[in-house]
């Protein structure tokens, strides 16, 4: 049976679960959601997932929300990207937990209030600071990468799966690879992973679908 994954190729979360997908090799198939047409907010989607927010994973009879536990399903059916002794299982939740605290929450509300608002709605006195955050955030990540090649182990985890989710959309948002080196490398290893893909590629729905 095909999983299935209620995505928009504009959602950083929702790429999280599609690249662990698609980097598993498990079989599956994205369903656009329509979020800037209030898709989330509609009655039928609020059947599938209460929380009214993408992604949603529909295996069979299993239905999941948020990004982190579809990651733990694929591990669990697969084997891959948990970390392979349960000292790594526990330094990739780590990573998972921080990212969705430090880096991916803030990145994604900072680059849809600089992108996605109307210019005239933009918090402007909001912005910096979050951006401010999200350099201490940065920061963390480019000292950890130090002499690494992957967040947790000799691989890909779930760790770089979450933490790479906002940082390869091209909408300005306060990163610039070039001033994280690091994370440059880190984010060349993920693309030269087998079968990689960039979000506006792996799931339907982008800026350039609205203009």
């Amino acid at each position: 049976m095909t999983i299935k994954l209620y995505c928009m190729g504009e959602s950083g979360n929702a790429y999280k679960a599609a690249l662990a997908l698609e980097l598993s090799g498990l079989e599956w198939e994205p369903v656009y959601v329509d979020f800037f047409g209030g898709e989330t907010r509609s009655e039928n989607f609020r059947k599938i997932n209460v929380m009214g927010e993408v992604p949603v994973l529909v295996d069979g009879d299993t239905t999941l929300t948020q990004s982190g536990v579809m990651q733990m399903y694929i591990t669990e059916k697969t084997g891959k990207f948990g970390g392979k002794d349960a000292a790594e299982q526990r330094e990739v939740m780590r990573w998972v937990f921080w990212d969705n605290h430090k880096l991916s929450s803030q990145a994604g509300m900072t680059r849809f209030l600089m992108n996605f608002l109307p210019e005239d709605k933009r918090p402007m006195e909001v912005i910096p600071f979050m951006q401010g955050r999200l350099k201490a955030a940065y920061a963390s990540l480019n000292t950890h990468l130090d002499g690494r090649e992957w967040i947790v182990g000799d691989g890909i985890t779930n760790a770089d799966i979450s933490c790479c989710g906002y940082l390869f959309y091209p909408e300005p948002f306060g990163f610039d690879r070039k001033d994280w080196p690091h994370i440059d490398r880190w984010l060349s290893n993920i693309e030269n992973a087998p079968g990689w893909k960039h979000p506006y590629d792996l799931m339907p729905g982008s800026p350039a679908d609205r203009t």
